[in-house]
This record gives C-alpha cells, structure tokens and sequence, in this order.
C-alpha cells in the first residue's frame, strides 16, 4: 500500500514538472535560459563557464512547493 502512494506521488511530480517545462516554453522562458543565468566565453572560445543561477531558484522553490505538498497530503 505505502509503494503504491509513493509511485502515484512521484508520478505527479513528474507530471507537474513537464507541465511546467511546457509552460514555461510557450511563454519563451525556457531552463537554462532564463534572466539571471551566467554564461561566459573566453574569448578565443574554447572556454565556456555556465552557471544557471535563476534556473536553479526556480527549480528549488517548485520542489520544495511539491514535496510541501506531498508531505501534508500524506498526514
């Protein structure tokens, strides 16, 4: 019964990650790519440094809001 309610709630948060990726694209903010995000070149462009700052905010604040969720659907 226990694995049952952890695969349906892993699936959820699957489902409600790739419907934010989709969302997220069709209003032209796509992961990776977001205001906020480093990326330097050097300039002879054989380095490339990429830190995806903002992306790394938003993911944290959607997981820490679903497993919020999932915690207290599960009380």
């Amino acid at each position: 019964m226990e694995l049952g309610k952890t695969l349906l709630g892993v699936g959820l948060v699957l489902i409600a990650v790739g419907a934010s990726v989709m969302l997220s694209s069709r209003l032209g903010l796509t992961f990776g790519r977001l205001p906020g995000d480093l990326h330097w070149r050097s300039r002879s462009g054989n380095t490339q440094v990429f830190f995806p700052f903002a992306t790394c905010i938003l993911l944290s604040i959607i997981l820490s809001a679903l497993l919020w969720l999932l915690r207290s659907l599960r009380r």
